[in-house]
C-alpha cells in the first residue's frame, strides 16, 4: 500500500496539535484526481487554522495547506492525465477539504487548474492565494478605471505575501506605488520591488477623524481593514477604488457613506477561495505576463513541513517577509 508524508492536525481537549506523519493514500478524501505535491505555500488562512482559530476546519483529523502545486499521478476524468502539471488555490481546501500540506492530494477535476506554460510548479506556489488574489485585485481596479499615471496607489500589509506581489505587479504595470509598512527593516525590500514610496502604516491606522480627507491615491489594494480601509476611502480620489483583500487589521468597518456618496469611489471585494475557473486561468495568464519571475524569487523563501507549525505564529503576527513556500518532500 503507498503511502505519503503528511502534516496532521488533532485535536484533543480543544486544542490543536500539529505532527508529521506517515498516512495511507486510502486516507485521502473523495476526488476524481490523486496529485503527488511537489510545492505548498503558507497563506495568513493556513496560519489560522495550524493554530486552531476561527473554526474554520470542523472535523479533525486533518490535513491542512490551502494550496498546492505538482503533477497529476491518478485520474478518473479524461480532463487530466498522469503527469500533467497542475496547482490549486482555494475551493476550501486545507479547510473543509483535505490540502497541500503533504506529498499527495486528492481534489475534485473542476477544482484544478493546468500550470501555466512559462511557470514552475515552486514559483507557482511562490504566488499562491496571496499573490493570486494580489492579482486579482489589480484586476478589479483595472476594470473600473485605474491606469498608469493617475497618481499613486496604495498597498497596505506591503510586506507580507499579497501586499509583496502586489507592489511588484503594480509597478511592472506602470503605477506609482506607495507601500505601507510598520517595519523599518522592510523599507529597502519594498523600493526594491518597486514601491516609489513609503507610509508608516500607524499613520492610517487610527479611526478617521473626519468622513472625508485631502484626495491621495488612485486606487488601493488594501490587506488590513478596519481603520486602515476606513482611512483609505477617506482618501481616495474621485471616482477611485479600494480592493478590499484582507482583515491582517480586524473585520469591522468603521465609516460612512460619504465617500461613495460625494466621491463616487468604489469599494472592490476581492474573493479568491470560489473564484470561478475562466477568471482564475485568465488571472494566472497574466501572472505569467506582468509578474517579474526576479522580484517573486527574491520575494520567496522555501521551508520544509517542518517548520510550519512556528512559522503559523510568524505569519498571524505580521511579521514573516513575502512568500514562503513549502517543500512537501523536504
Amino acid at each position: 500500500m503507498s503511502e505519503f508524508r503528511a502534516l496532521v492536525l488533532r485535536e484533543a481537549d480543544g486544542k490543536v496539535s500539529a505532527q508529521i506523519e506517515r498516512l495511507p493514500e486510502t486516507a485521502l478524501p473523495d476526488g476524481e484526481v490523486i496529485i503527488d505535491v511537489e510545492y505548498s505555500t503558507l497563506n495568513y488562512k493556513d496560519g489560522l487554522i495550524l493554530k486552531g482559530l476561527g473554526r474554520l476546519v470542523r472535523k479533525y483529523p486533518h490535513v491542512p495547506g490551502v494550496d498546492f502545486a505538482g503533477r497529476v499521478s491518478l485520474s478518473t476524468t479524461p480532463e487530466y492525465k498522469p503527469g500533467d502539471a497542475v496547482l490549486l488555490t482555494g475551493w476550501r481546501v486545507g479547510e473543509l477539504h483535505w490540502g497541500g500540506f503533504a506529498e499527495k492530494a486528492r481534489v475534485k477535476a473542476s477544482q484544478l487548474v493546468r500550470l501555466p506554460q512559462g511557470l514552475m510548479t515552486k514559483r507557482a506556489m511562490a504566488v499562491g492565494t496571496a499573490g493570486f488574489t494580489a492579482m486579482l485585485a489589480v484586476m478589479a481596479l483595472e476594470e473600473h478605471g485605474l491606469k498608469p499615471g493617475a497618481g499613486e496607489v496604495l498597498v497596505t500589509g506591503a510586506a507580507g505575501g499579497l501586499g509583496s506581489v502586489g507592489v511588484a505587479l503594480l509597478a511592472k504595470l506602470g503605477h506609482a506605488v506607495v507601500a505601507s509598512t510598520g517595519r523599518a527593516e522592510t523599507h529597502d525590500y519594498l523600493k526594491a520591488l518597486g514601491a516609489q514610496g513609503i507610509i508608516d502604516r500607524a499613520s492610517l491606522a487610527q479611526v478617521p477623524t473626519r468622513p472625508l480627507d485631502s484626495e491621495r491615491w488612485a486606487g488601493a489594494i488594501d490587506a488590513v481593514g478596519s481603520t486602515t480601509l476606513a482611512t483609505v476611502l477617506t482618501q481616495l480620489k474621485y471616482n477611485a477604488s479600494a480592493a478590499a483583500c484582507g482583515l491582517a487589521g480586524g473585520n469591522d468597518l468603521p465609516t460612512t457613506v460619504l465617500p461613495f456618496l460625494l466621491r463616487g469611489v468604489n469599494l472592490l471585494g476581492i474573493d479568491s477561495v470560489m473564484c470561478p475557473k475562466p477568471r482564475r486561468e485568465a488571472a494566472w495568464a497574466r501572472i505569467v505576463r506582468d509578474l517579474p519571475m526576479d522580484k517573486l524569487d527574491a520575494m520567496t523563501s522555501v521551508v520544509p513541513l517542518s517548520e510550519l507549525p512556528e512559522l503559523a505564529s510568524e505569519i498571524l503576527k505580521g511579521s514573516t517577509r513575502g512568500r514562503v513556500v513549502v517543500d512537501t518532500r523536504a
